[in-house]
């Protein structure tokens, strides 16, 4: 079923900050009633997130801070998409900077919401195979410890307490669709 879109009444910056927008919207949707939103605005591009893969069916993750939880985390490399970038030139930059490596091949799986609820933020999960060692500098405050887990041992991977973030599970997970796995 398709529905009509609410109609904008109103836009506004509210907040601005070095990292985030908050948008002030007023809506009325097609019955009459109006709501008043704040939502965060994300890059225009988004963001990628690789899912690295060597022939022998090693994932490269790595284990970074993330000051939203306040531990290290152990995920999948991954950064903003820059302007004027698309997600391949980015999905290419985020390789070597975060694992030293950069990919002969790079499949699209899909590109997925944060929180359609309040947050207009893209990531592009991107799978990279034919890895070939090549390095660039990158924008961590410290170095990243590149982490080698074998694709079977998934279930484990999920099961780990610092492996939280939803993006990773669903790039997990869309990559063991993807190779017939699951």
């Amino acid at each position: 079923m398709s529905q009509k879109l609410p109609t904008i009444l109103a836009e506004k910056i509210a907040a601005k900050s070095r990292i985030f927008t908050v948008q002030y919207q007023h809506l009325q949707f097609t019955n009459g009633v109006e709501v008043h939103y704040e939502r965060l605005l994300g890059s225009q591009g988004g963001a990628v997130l690789i899912v690295p893969l060597l022939a022998d069916g090693t994932l490269l993750l790595i284990r970074e801070y993330g000051a939203g939880v306040g531990r290290y985390e152990l995920g999948f490399p991954k950064g903003k998409v820059d302007p004027g970038e698309t997600w391949l030139e980015a999905t290419l930059r985020e390789s070597k900077e975060e694992i030293a490596h950069r990919p002969q091949t790079v499949e699209l799986l899909d590109s997925v919401s944060l929180a359609a609820g309040y947050m207009t933020h893209q990531t592009h999960i991107v799978l990279a195979t034919g890895l070939e060692p090549a390095i660039a500098e990158g924008d961590e405050p410290e170095p990243l410890e590149i982490v080698p887990w074998h694709i079977d041992d998934w279930a484990k991977l999920l099961a780990h307490p610092d492996f939280s973030e939803g993006r990773a599970y669903a790039a997990l997970f869309l990559v063991l669709k993807h190779l017939g796995k699951i």
